[in-house]
Parts: C-alpha cells; sequence; structure tokens
C-alpha cells in the first residue's frame, strides 16, 4: 500500500493511522512536525542586556579631555577611545547629550587675564567649543553613531542651532546630541551650559568626567594624604569651595535637584561602569532611583 495523507494530519506509511482507515494495524503514523515556540527558546541562547540605571544622562567633558597626552590640539586616538567609551551606554539605550568644553584651544578667562576684553575672549572661548564638538561628531559617526551637534551661537553651515524640543526628540530617536557654543553668552563657563541643558533635557544626572576618580580634600597630585569624598551635598562643595564646577553651576544643581558624578574619565569603561549604577568617583547630590 501506498504512503498518503492521514485525515489527523499526519501522514500514514505502512503501519497505522489513528483516524481508522481499513487496516489500521497495516500503518504507521507521522505526526507532523510541530514548528518551534519562539516563546520558548532555550535561555542559553538569550544573552541578557545590562539594565542602566539612568535612561538619559549628560556627560560634561573639559576641552583639555580631548588633548590626551599633548598640551595643546585634539588627538585622534584619545577622540575615538571616548567615543568608543560613550557608545557602549549608548548600546545599552541610555539617551546620551555631552557639552564639551574648549580649554585644549582657547579659554576665555585665560585671555582676559592676558588683557583682552573678557567678552570677546568668552565668545572665543565658545567657538573653540564647536570646533570640538565636530571633532567628537566625527568620531561617533566613524563608529556608526548618529550624532548631531547643537551650537548655542547659530552656525548653519556646521552645526544645528540649539532647539531644546529638537534635541529631545533627537534623543529619543537614539541620536548622541553634542551642546556646543557654551550658553551662548560671556561670563557663564561650560559646566554652567552643562547644569543648564542638563536640566532642560530632563537628564536624571549629570557626569563630570575628570583626569581623578572623583573629588578629593585638596589635589591628589600634589598632596599624597588628600582625602576622596564618596558622596557631598551641594553646599558641602560651596561651603568647602571644592572644585567640582564653578559656583553657579552647583547652583543650579543644586535648586533643581540634579545630581552629579565626578569621575575619572582616562580609565576605560569607567562610563558604562557609572551608568550602570556601580559606585565609582564622587556623588553630589542624591542619586534617582533605577529607571524603569
Amino acid at each position: 500500500m501506498e504512503r498518503g495523507d492521514c485525515p489527523t494530519g499526519g501522514l500514514w506509511t505502512p503501519g497505522a493511522c489513528p483516524a481508522g482507515r481499513p487496516r489500521a494495524d497495516l500503518f504507521e503514523y507521522n505526526a507532523p512536525a510541530q514548528a518551534a515556540d519562539p516563546m520558548k527558546t532555550s535561555s542559553s541562547s538569550i544573552i541578557d542586556k545590562p539594565k542602566a540605571r539612568y535612561k538619559r544622562v549628560l556627560v560634561k567633558l573639559s576641552g583639555e579631555a580631548l588633548m590626551g597626552d599633548g598640551k595643546y590640539g585634539i588627538s585622534p586616538k584619545t577622540l575615538v577611545a571616548i567615543a568608543q567609551d560613550v557608545k557602549e551606554i549608548v548600546d545599552l539605550g541610555v539617551q546620551v547629550a555631552l557639552t564639551i568644553g574648549g580649554g585644549n584651544i582657547f579659554r576665555g578667562v585665560s585671555g582676559a587675564t592676558e588683557g583682552m576684553d573678557r567678552s570677546s575672549a568668552d565668545y572665543m572661548g565658545m567657538l573653540a567649543t564647536v570646533i570640538n564638538g565636530m571633532a567628537l561628531q566625527d568620531a561617533f559617526e566613524k563608529l556608526g553613531v548618529q550624532t548631531r551637534v547643537q551650537s548655542a551661537i547659530e552656525m548653519h553651515q556646521i552645526a544645528e542651532p540649539y532647539i531644546r524640543r529638537r534635541a529631545i526628540r533627537h534623543l529619543e530617536k537614539g541620536r548622541v546630541v553634542i551642546f556646543a557654543g557654551g550658553t551662548g553668552n560671556p561670563y557663564f563657563t561650560t559646566d554652567t551650559a552643562a547644569s543648564l541643558r542638563a536640566m532642560e533635557v530632563h537628564a536624571d544626572v549629570l557626569l563630570k568626567a575628570t583626569k581623578v576618580d572623583g573629588v578629593y580634600t585638596d589635589d591628589p597630585k600634589k598632596n599624597p594624604a588628600a582625602v576622596k569624598f564618596k558622596q557631598l551635598s551641594y553646599l558641602d562643595v560651596l561651603k568647602r569651595n571644592l572644585k567640582v564646577m564653578d559656583s553657579t553651576a552647583i547652583s543650579l544643581c543644586m535648586d533643581n535637584d540634579l545630581p552629579i558624578v565626578v569621575f575619572d574619565l582616562t580609565t576605560r569603561g569607567n562610563i558604562r561602569r557609572v551608568a550602570l549604577g556601580e559606585e565609582i568617583g564622587t556623588t553630589v547630590g542624591k542619586l534617582p532611583t533605577r529607571a524603569a
């Protein structure tokens, strides 16, 4: 007898068909193959992505951070390292904005001390931050990270103007947004710009990237006996005159309950550790609960 269809949906061959065909004992029933249930996939084939503590962060980078081992300008090697570190938290699903200083090219305060008009010197410093922002954008995009530079001073040919709602929309789409040009006003530092932009885009935390692993009672490079703080209040920073950020930036964060984490940028992977909630560096203020 030849092979054929069984009414139950299987195939019957010499053996038995469970549907009651004549001489069922002579037919063998081959049940139809069941499709794999995707919901029952082996857990060993799924790699759980670590859960970030924050949904949206603003990273404050100094211009000097881009110099690497040099004394001036931008180190391409350092740019790539920073971009790779930031990409790690973008891959975790964290929305990332950055504010960049310009001290590696020109510092307004230094220019003013040499006799320049303070406003002119500050505007020159703002232009330096745009140069740094463009360099960072190039490094990110070479890694496949979509990036937008928004400048507080309009330069339509090279950067978007700063528009708060547009910046938030970029972040929601997973793009990195670099805020350049400071606040667009003289007499305000890029630390203040970082605090302001973090609050405007509703960042969960301000990550202050430095060359030391936190805040100390004194410069740890000059004083080996300097003690590191693990936790500080905003008032502690202001009263002790600790060099975390300038007083205007600290006051803005204090008035709006924006926590600050000061950490060492030169140690690879630290940005990811902070995003995952590891206790490194120094925390100023109270950290929010983990993102849902």
